[in-house]
């Protein structure tokens, strides 16, 4: 039937704890990113250093085993990349930075790459919740 979502045989059901916690990690993510909103802190930097996106990747790394086999494998994946992606890409745009300040131009690269970083950061949070929401895994393999 067409529009309708079937479900794949060969990946098991995760069970509700795992869900859980998978929406847990999406939620303290989702709280950093609140967090550099709402203060003078950046969203990139709320989000790399705040104590809630530090405890949602130690929840990631504990409970990613369990989610072996699951669609919420995925997300556990996804949201483990979106965190260290985010880390080194920040330091290349500190790095960066540092290097053209003496050009003028290394501010602008900051603001402009932790802009960047924070819309994209909080598109992968918001993209991946959403699909959890749905019961779906963020991508296809």
């Amino acid at each position: 039937m067409m529009g309708t979502v079937m479900p794949n045989p060969n990946v098991k059901g995760p069970n509700n704890s795992l869900l859980f916690i998978t929406q847990l990690v999406y939620l303290l993510h989702g709280l950093s990113i609140v967090v550099g909103l709402m203060t003078g802190a950046t969203i990139i930097s709320a989000f790399l250093f705040g104590w809630p996106s530090i405890i949602a990747v130690v929840l990631n790394y504990i409970k990613a085993p369990d989610a072996q086999g699951t669609f919420l494998q995925s997300h556990f994946s996804w949201q483990i990349r979106t965190f260290w992606y985010g880390m080194i890409w920040t330091l290349l745009v500190m790095i960066v930075g540092v290097v053209l300040t003496p050009f003028v131009i290394g501010p602008f690269i900051w603001l402009g790459g932790f802009v960047v970083l924070s819309i994209w950061v909080a598109y992968r949070i918001i993209f991946g919740w959403l699909r959890l929401r749905d019961y779906r895994p963020v991508f296809s393999n």
